[in-house]
């Protein structure tokens, strides 16, 4: 099952980190609460990749998640996780597109420099 959840961070939770047989891993909570008449909060649990992007967001900050949701059963008892695959912040701008933000932008609005000849060079 695959949704988009609207809201904003209230909370960046516990960050965990570990070894298994497939190598380190890394999990962060992002606890973020919708803005419907009655609003909720819910914690996605950021995987890998995801949970570095999750680090970066503020409190406050409004976000767009699009996320799966998954049960699972583990010695008779399920747990559900609310797993987000990719991140928009307010205004539509991808998460990792706003890092592109802080680099320098040209400028086509420059003169172009004269050439010394004053003809082109073919």
């Amino acid at each position: 099952m695959s949704v988009d959840i609207t809201g904003k961070v209230v909370q960046l939770g516990q960050r965990q980190t570990g070894q298994s047989a497939k190598g380190p891993w890394v999990k962060q909570e992002l606890i973020i609460e919708t803005e419907d008449q009655f609003p909720k909060k819910v914690c996605l649990i950021c995987w890998g990749d995801k949970a570095d992007e999750a680090a970066a967001f503020t409190n406050g900050e409004r976000i767009k998640a699009s996320i799966n949701i998954e049960s699972r059963e583990y010695n008779g008892k399920w747990y559900t996780d609310v797993k987000p695959w990719r991140f928009e912040r307010e205004g539509g701008a991808n998460a990792a597109a706003s890092k592109a933000d802080t680099l320098p932008q040209s400028s086509f609005d420059e003169p172009m420099p004269d050439n010394e000849e004053g003809d082109l060079p073919f």
